[in-house]
């Protein structure tokens, strides 16, 4: 099988499967989705869904959150990992937004990872979901599971990942594929023990084809 017809076998499984696939992060404006993307590094979505409600309560927008008291932000994301660094880059992304973007989250990547506490995934998310730019976020998940299928071949960081996945993806699918391999990743494709038993795309596998399926031939 080529890749080119991995890609494909992938694309028609995941628009019967997960055809509505989107963030399971909870937000309603582009200011909300921001903030919980920065929070979610290195935590869980369910953690910051269950942290944001009262965040945004205090800091409805960016003004409020450029003013925000380092102690007050800190105390109402304690929970979440890493509060120290991500109620600094907060802070300072609100900031910078005010002053250089004029209140304005900006929407390329470039100008995004500009802010404090956004990088290359962090700007794609935010593209992608808002805009439906074709920009592939690579997270733990999406490393893994391209790998694993075989849509990607010997990635070593996000970045390889994201540009092998992009040669091959359709434009007008960048934005949800994304979303399709993470929660492939999070629900099936899980990094011990994935479930290969409930998984739609064994026949075109090379995680399945080439370790489980070869370990339960008889010797």
């Amino acid at each position: 099988m080529t890749r080119n017809q991995r890609f494909e076998a992938c694309i028609s499984y995941f628009q019967k499967a997960l055809p509505e696939a989107e963030t399971e992060l909870t937000f309603g404006s582009t200011y909300e989705l921001l903030v919980a993307v920065i929070l979610s590094a290195q935590c869980t979505d369910k953690r910051v869904n269950m942290t944001t409600p009262a965040l945004f309560q205090k800091y409805p927008d960016m003004p409020f959150l450029a003013g925000a008291d380092y102690d007050d932000l800190f105390a109402l994301i304690k929970s979440i990992s890493f509060p120290g660094n991500k109620s600094r880059h907060l802070i300072g992304m609100a900031k910078m937004v005010m002053e250089k973007f004029g209140g304005q989250i900006p929407m390329t990547v470039e100008e995004l990872m500009q802010l404090p506490g956004v990088g290359r995934k962090t700007a794609n998310v935010i593209t992608s979901v808002v805009d439906k730019q074709p920009n592939m976020a690579v997270d733990t998940h999406v490393f893994r599971v391209s790998a694993r299928i075989g849509l990607t071949v010997g990635a070593k960081n996000p970045l390889q990942t994201e540009l092998q996945l992009i040669k091959y993806i359709p434009q007008e699918l960048i934005y949800i594929f994304h979303h399709w391999l993470i929660l492939h990743g999070r629900y099936i494709c899980v990094a011990r023990n994935p479930k290969c038993g409930e998984c739609g795309l064994r026949p075109v596998c090379k995680y399945y084809l080439n370790t489980i399926l070869k370990s339960k031939m008889p010797l």
